[in-house]
């Protein structure tokens, strides 16, 4: 894939203060992205993602005044309970979803943008012993497909797919759609309507 020409780029925290933010809206979007899901009350009693992204937004919360201990412990809490281990530092968008869930790792210093989908087994992880940035971006609209790989501080696209168990370790413009280890973008676009059809990828 050649050198990126893409910088990782510090931006602003998606959320600074303690906002479960609309919980309906959040389910409207599993409702609308899972032909399986039959009602808002199904999706907030079986689901795992919006338990997960809401004991996200406590343990963030508490994270964000550095209270000691308490916000790992709610994220143990929320790996327990749903399989999703999303660290307390990470900054998650609005309306993302998680699906299926089980294996999801997001580390500290991820940032994830709105209306994500992040399928079961992604990783979200560093390749850095320092404490600074060290893990992904995900613009906007980004899909992640089951198993796959976002490696370092990278940024991924708007818009953009990963398809399932690719590794990513390089940045990515807007629009792209990876496959691969390591991944590399192919030549079909990603249309509206078409973000989860992996096999319209080539």
């Amino acid at each position: 894939m050649g050198p990126s020409k893409i910088k990782a780029r510090k931006t602003q925290p998606l959320f600074n203060e303690w906002n479960p933010f609309p919980l309906i809206e959040l389910l409207k979007s599993y409702l609308r992205y899972d032909p399986a899901a039959q009602s808002i009350w199904e999706v907030f009693l079986c689901y795992p993602g919006p338990k997960a992204i809401l004991i996200h937004r406590l343990s963030h919360f508490l994270y964000q005044r550095k209270i000691a201990v308490l916000p790992r412990l709610l994220c143990e809490l929320g790996r327990f309970f749903t399989g999703i281990e999303i660290h307390p530092g990470a900054q998650m968008g609005r309306n993302v979803i998680i699906d299926h869930g089980m294996g999801v790792v997001i580390g500290e210093t991820a940032e994830v943008g709105d209306g994500v989908i992040l399928y079961q087994g992604v990783t979200l992880g560093g390749t850095s012993t320092s404490k600074g940035k060290r893990h992904p971006t995900l613009e906007n609209g980004v899909v992640v497909g089951a198993g796959a790989k976002i490696l370092g501080n990278i940024i991924i696209g708007q818009a953009s797919r990963i398809g399932a168990n690719s590794v990513v370790i390089e940045s990515v413009p807007a629009g792209s759609t990876v496959v691969g280890i390591p991944g590399k973008p192919v030549s079909r676009p990603v249309a509206s309507g078409q973000e989860l059809e992996h096999s319209l990828i080539d």
